[in-house]
């Protein structure tokens, strides 16, 4: 298995990813992974650079895509009671419900987008190691 294989085979299936979620739900595929760790997430929060680690984001990237998803109504801040330099980034009912939206939207695009990736016969090999084959 090479590593350049296995990057190939990422880009494609973030892009059919980030495609259909833009396309259907107005949704980046950081947005989505966002609302997705926030909703798994006890009361629905996380501090900041728990999300951070979470998404893989700098701490820059994740204040501006906590800024736009509480823009658009499916988060919001909290400050943390403790630690008043603390903030929290609260999933609404908002994104809950354009989760709940979007999820089947990314699992068929996930299905699909690994579907095309084994017709490659380079990237077949790493298809069956994702599918636990």
């Amino acid at each position: 298995m090479s590593w350049d294989r296995f990057v190939v085979l990422h880009t494609r299936v973030e892009a059919e990813l980030a495609r259909s979620l833009q396309r259907g739900h107005g949704l980046g595929l950081s947005e989505y992974r966002a609302l997705a760790e926030l909703a798994e997430a006890p009361g629905g929060e996380l501090r900041m650079q728990e999300l951070s680690g979470a998404l893989g984001l700098n701490q820059s990237s994740v204040t501006r895509l906590a800024a736009r998803l509480e823009g658009a109504g499916l988060t919001r801040r909290n400050l943390c009671v403790d630690d008043r330099r603390g903030v929290y980034t609260v999933i609404t009912d908002g994104g809950r419900a354009r989760l709940a939206e979007a999820m089947p939207t990314y699992e068929r695009s996930l299905v699909a987008a690994l579907e095309r990736a084994n017709a490659d016969p380079a990237l077949s090999p790493l298809i069956a190691v994702v599918r636990g084959s």
